[in-house]
């Protein structure tokens, strides 16, 4: 039986044992083995990986383990300056849309809430789901690891966080998107944009005291909803400010 060393860093500890987090580990394969295959089998999804050394050198994911290797697996970078060598994660998608596991229902409200293009059913299979974001080039969001490591994924994050709300900052913190939040401009239910609507359009539609009162609506054109900025709109943009996003 052959064995490599293998050292992973920073956040790819979450999805390690704790014996084997933050330190170096023997992994004993037999055969063929892929530098992929062997991270993955330990529990890393290849979507969090941006950067592989073996013997000090970048591989790719196809790399063939031999006996004897010390390997040293990476994160994403967010400051470290690794131009020139091998980074495994594609390009950045140039419009940042989501598709969410069927987990992720009120993270995918409040994505939606600040502006984010989000797609969730909640009964969606994950040959669905991985088809949908690779089809329509969106960022996949779960907290199943195991749909992460499906190989048509190619964007794919590991929510960390359990509370939507912090859930929602992690994300747009991980992904850098504060500059392009824009809340209020989606539905929440449905995901079509808002459109500007008539007060006299929805009279009969809103409570009779929110069309007195409010000369602002705007209405949903795939589920109807209308939206208008009375309490429950206040207490949406306090929560957005609250987590330091608007």
């Amino acid at each position: 039986m052959a064995a490599a060393r293998f050292r992973f860093y920073a956040e790819l500890n979450d999805f390690l044992p704790p014996e084997q987090r933050h330190r170096e580990f023997v992994h004993e394969f037999g055969g063929i083995a892929t530098v992929k295959d062997r991270i993955e089998s330990v529990g890393v999804p290849h979507t969090e990986v941006d950067l592989i050394l073996v013997n000090q050198e970048p591989v790719d994911f196809a790399y063939r383990l031999a006996d004897g290797d010390r390997v040293s697996v990476y994160p994403v970078f967010e400051a470290f300056d690794i131009a020139g060598l091998n980074r495994l994660r594609p390009e950045p998608l140039r419009e940042p849309r989501f598709v969410l596991d069927t987990h992720l229902g009120k993270l995918a409200a409040y994505l939606r809430m600040i502006g984010f293009d989000t797609l969730y059913a909640n009964a969606a299979a994950d040959e669905e789901l991985a088809a949908l974001s690779r089809g329509e080039h969106r960022i996949l969001l779960t907290r199943d690891v195991g749909l992460l490591k499906r190989g048509a994924v190619t964007h794919g994050y590991f929510v960390r966080e359990t509370d939507a709300r912090r859930q929602m900052t992690e994300v747009v913190r991980r992904f850098d998107l504060a500059r392009l939040v824009r809340p209020f401009i989606r539905c929440m239910r449905c995901n079509h944009p808002l459109a500007e609507v008539a007060r006299d359009a929805v009279r009969g539609r809103v409570p009779e005291r929110a069309a007195e009162l409010y000369d602002e609506f705007r209405e949903c054109p795939g589920c109807g909803r209308v939206y208008w900025k009375g309490g429950h709109w206040r207490r949406m943009r306090q929560m957005v400010e609250a987590a330091g996003l608007y």
